[in-house]
């Protein structure tokens, strides 16, 4: 007779099977009563709806909702292609945010099918699916993205509603750059005789200032007999300033949110203090802080340190002896790694005070944190030296955040973006707010990256004479509360009042 252990591991090599088949949503039939009972009582599976299922970690806490955060999107492909077959699409505005590499759960998913039931399904955290009973658009007006059917960035843009312009600004603004050519929207305007929405969108590339595809718009329109009155759908909303040549939807949403948070950030974040100290005293109030920055920095992290391990690596009882009693103490290697990234970290702020750019000296030097910050598990074996190779080559979640980070091909376009932001930007408490909230936003790594960030602010505060701040532990919960505030609904007040408190605690 088979033991507990081996009936389990015959139920994880089902669902093992049944992964590597691409399956995401699991149907209760897809597997035995016995296999689902043993699997869920375990911990493995996790019911999303009435006969629905999702893979878990049976080490996540009751309540945790990384697994659903993370499953969502390729949950809802599933679930939608096995009601629907191939007679669903995702609502035009959603298919765009999408499209503009916004991939946040969002609270309600907006489908439509010839087969909706105009009715929500109820799903986990307060999130939902609404099918809507609407026919689909033309085969040729659709496209499939990352396994969601959605209309195409074109076919979106015209049958988008025209108060969700005013209403999601970046996401309209980021669609409309991403459009190459008039002639990618012209045909379906003309075809569908659509002199309105023409005027519309000839007055939402102008406001991006593309002012040749507005006119080029018009004009053919116009030249088939139609009346076109152009109209600006963003009602009021300032002119966005983007590049005329960029069509990277990831880099002209940044750069819109650096636009629009910037006004937030100077209108809530103290200002620079008019007397500065002098280099040698800055340097020395860091190094003080330094015990306090390293404990609360790695417990916000979840490394279970203390002062007397920090102390410990800070005096320089570090050799290849205790490197390998460490092997396993990935707590000890976390430590040893902040003192030599903190270390760094110290020349560059140096540098900034010596009056360099900060976002020029952050630029040359982050890669340098980061690698210092790895390296002892490096040495321990931990990791592999290609891990400190450079940015992330694949994609990542942030635990139980709705905010999901763009994919490894848009990291490469938005790094060098973000920098040139950081390098360009006048006023050093939008340089020290945003600088890390984007770059935890992007999350360039798959490790590190809210350590980096706040290396990052540091040497971002130093740039304006503001003193090294440490993000204390005991206020991790508003800490996070207020950076998901900021990636999920775009506002950055929250964050910026945060870290403008620690600064006057």
């Amino acid at each position: 007779m088979a033991t507990p252990s081996e009936n389990l591991a015959a139920s994880l090599e089902v669902l093992k099977s049944l992964q590597e088949d691409g399956n995401v949503a699991i149907r209760a039939n897809h597997l035995s009563r016995t296999h689902r009972e043993r699997l869920a009582k375990n911990g493995f599976i996790r019911e999303v709806v009435k006969g629905w299922y999702i893979p878990a970690n049976p080490d996540e806490v009751p309540g945790e909702s990384t697994a659903w955060y993370t499953t969502f999107w390729a949950f809802c492909a599933d679930y939608l292609d096995e009601r629907f077959g191939q007679e669903w699409c995702l609502s035009p505005e959603q298919s765009l945010t999408l499209w503009t590499g916004d991939w946040t759960v969002p609270k309600q998913l907006l489908v439509r099918s010839p087969k909706g039931g105009n009715k929500p399904l109820a799903l986990p955290y307060g999130t939902s699916i609404f099918d809507v009973r609407l026919e689909l658009p033309p085969a040729a007006d659709m496209q499939v993205n990352n396994g969601l059917r959605a209309f195409n960035l074109p076919a979106g843009l015209i049958a988008t509603s025209p108060t969700h312009f005013a209403a999601q600004p970046i996401v309209m603004r980021a669609a409309l750059a991403a459009i190459n050519d008039a002639s990618d929207v012209l045909g379906r305007l003309l075809d569908g005789g659509h002199s309105t929405i023409a005027g519309r969108l000839a007055g939402a590339f102008r406001n991006i200032g593309r002012d040749s595809m507005a006119n080029s718009i018009a004009e053919t329109m116009r030249t088939a007999g139609y009346t076109v009155n152009e109209t600006d759908p963003f009602k009021g909303i300032p002119h966005a300033a983007l590049g005329a040549r960029e069509t990277s939807p990831y880099v002209n949403r940044v750069t819109m949110m650096w636009q629009r948070m910037r006004e937030d950030v100077l209108a809530h974040f103290p200002a620079p203090a008019k007397k500065r100290p002098t280099k040698t005293a800055y340097l020395k109030h860091v190094e003080e802080v330094y015990v306090t920055d390293a404990y609360n920095s790695l417990s916000i992290e979840g490394y279970r340190v203390n002062t007397a391990l920090i102390e410990r690596i800070h005096s320089g009882e570090w050799n290849a002896d205790t490197i390998e009693a460490d092997r396993n103490h990935k707590d000890a290697l976390a430590a040893r790694g902040y003192w030599q990234a903190f270390q760094r970290v110290k020349q560059s702020v140096g540098r900034v005070l010596d009056g360099e750019n900060a976002g020029e000296v952050a630029h040359r030097d982050h890669g340098a944190w980061y690698r210092e910050l790895f390296g002892p598990s490096i040495t321990a074996g931990l990791l592999r030296p290609s891990d400190l190779a450079g940015y992330r080559n694949g994609p990542i979640y942030i635990r139980r955040s709705m905010h999901v980070p763009p994919n490894r091909d848009a990291v490469r376009e938005l790094m060098p973006a973000f920098f040139d932001l950081l390098e360009n930007e006048p006023e050093p408490a939008v340089r020290v707010v945003l600088g890390h909230f984007i770059f935890v936003y992007i999350h360039p790594y798959y490790d590190g990256n809210g350590r980096i960030g706040r290396f990052l602010m540091n040497v971002m505060l130093a740039s304006g004479g503001y003193p090294w701040t440490v993000v204390p532990v005991k206020g991790r919960d508003d800490y996070m509360a207020a950076l998901e505030k900021a990636s999920v609904e775009g506002d950055i007040i929250p964050f910026t009042q945060h870290l403008g408190n620690l600064l006057k605690a």
